[in-house]
């Protein structure tokens, strides 16, 4: 990567500022040169000489600083970075620049910025999942703010979950996408994709609801791949854990009637991934305070309603269909005669399936074995993540798209 290219860090007060020590010497390795501001509560766990020693260059800390502030140093600092990153990215500094506050030099410089702004969250996973947190991570993403990670896994207050910053490689690759748009290195440039993912939830009363065991893993995945090759994704999930990709719009719903709808407000696509494990049913009626057990121990009944088939509404719109639609199949047996007859039904283009039945663990997990069937024929995958089924699917579409560039 071009060497004039530069980069203004800041790093965040949380555990996971050690790791931007790492990611400084990765972004020198690659040829950016870096500005670091560390917050006065990023220097409680690492120090400013030992971000001077990995950048090259002074560590910023001070928005009082008469020298730098003589010559508007938080405007200059903000202004000749190609790319602002912030990590980590504390709930605190989320919440600070969700409401546009600065009162300390990250967050003025933050705020009189005019380059793109990647964060890279790290917090604990209650912090992460809090409303106000979700809410903020939000409005960063409608101020056009892009975001890495978090990733899910332990953390150094002893619990598991979404909150760990992402690790150094992955962030060094967000920041290449954004500094690093080649056409070449993007065959779907210029292509609208809309991907679905995750469960729904389908309410029986205030405290119940239907739904599966889909995690949201493959349809995230495939919109990051398909967003790193240069797709504007937009990215419609249903609830799940897993982390809005970056370069990606996400939005979040609850319902299968809720999903129907993002999808058709999110308007023209040029390639539809329906890979959200949608509720076939909802219950027709909910109730709208908890059904309560009764003296005599019967079981309530629970009429259902069929849900809106949103592939088939997809793949079989008179007026607004897309170039490509693309379902999955999660099925538990005969999975390629199964495949067949819901590209039939559906009127899609490609069916991705896979077997789901309880011995294969797949449902939830992070691996997969598809089937990529269409008109032509079956493709059978090998076995691999679900991460590189996502890239694989990505590049297949890609070809679509342009067979001589894809």
């Amino acid at each position: 990567m071009s060497g004039d290219k530069r980069i203004l860090l800041i790093i965040g007060g949380g555990i996971a500022a050690y790791k931007s020590l790492d990611l400084i010497r990765k972004l020198r390795a690659a040829g950016l040169g870096v500005r670091c501001i560390l917050t006065e509560a990023g220097a409680q766990f690492i120090t400013p000489l030992s971000v001077a020693s990995l950048s090259g260059e002074k560590t910023h800390m001070a928005l009082f600083d008469l020298t730098e502030e003589a010559e508007m140093g938080h405007i200059r600092l903000s202004r000749e970075a190609d790319l602002v990153v912030v990590a980590p990215a504390t709930a605190d500094l989320m919440a600070k620049m969700a409401s546009g506050q600065c009162n300390d030099l990250a967050t003025t410089a933050l705020l009189a910025t005019d380059k793109p702004v990647l964060l890279a969250p790290a917090m604990n996973v209650r912090m992460w999942e809090h409303p106000a947190t979700q809410r903020n991570l939000a409005q960063l993403q409608a101020d056009g703010i892009s975001i890495v990670g978090p990733d899910s896994g332990d953390m150094a207050c002893g619990e598991y979950g979404p909150g760990r910053m992402a690790e150094p490689d992955d962030i060094l690759a967000a920041i290449e996408a954004k500094l690093s748009p080649e056409v070449a290195a993007q065959p779907l440039r210029g292509v609208r994709a809309l991907v679905t993912s995750g469960p729904t939830h389908e309410p029986i009363d205030p405290v119940r609801y239907i739904a599966n065991r889909s995690s949201g893993k493959q349809g995230h995945a495939i919109a990051s791949a398909l967003a790193r090759l240069g797709a504007e994704t937009v990215l419609v999930s249903g609830p799940t854990h897993e982390p809005a990709p970056p370069g990606v719009r996400l939005i979040r719903v609850e319902t299968a009637c809720e999903m129907l709808r993002a999808v058709e407000e999110a308007g023209h696509v040029d390639v539809a991934v329906c890979a959200a494990a949608v509720a076939d049913w909802r219950v027709a009626s909910q109730t709208g305070s908890k059904i309560k057990k009764t003296a005599d121990g019967a079981c309530p009944e629970l009429p259902l309603t069929e849900n809106p088939d949103i592939l088939k509404s997809i793949a079989r719109s008179a007026t607004n269909r897309p170039r490509l639609v693309i379902g999955f199949a999660a099925e538990t047996d005969n999975v390629i005669a199964h495949a067949r007859d819901k590209l039939a039904r559906k009127g899609c283009d490609w069916i991705v399936a896979n077997d789901v039945s309880p011995e294969t663990g797949i449902m939830g997990g992070d691996f997969n074995t598809v089937h990529l069937v269409s008109a032509a024929g079956v493709a059978d995958w090998p076995p691999m993540s679900k991460i590189e089924v996502a890239r694989q699917l990505a590049a297949d579409i890609a070809k679509f798209f342009d067979p001589d560039r894809g």
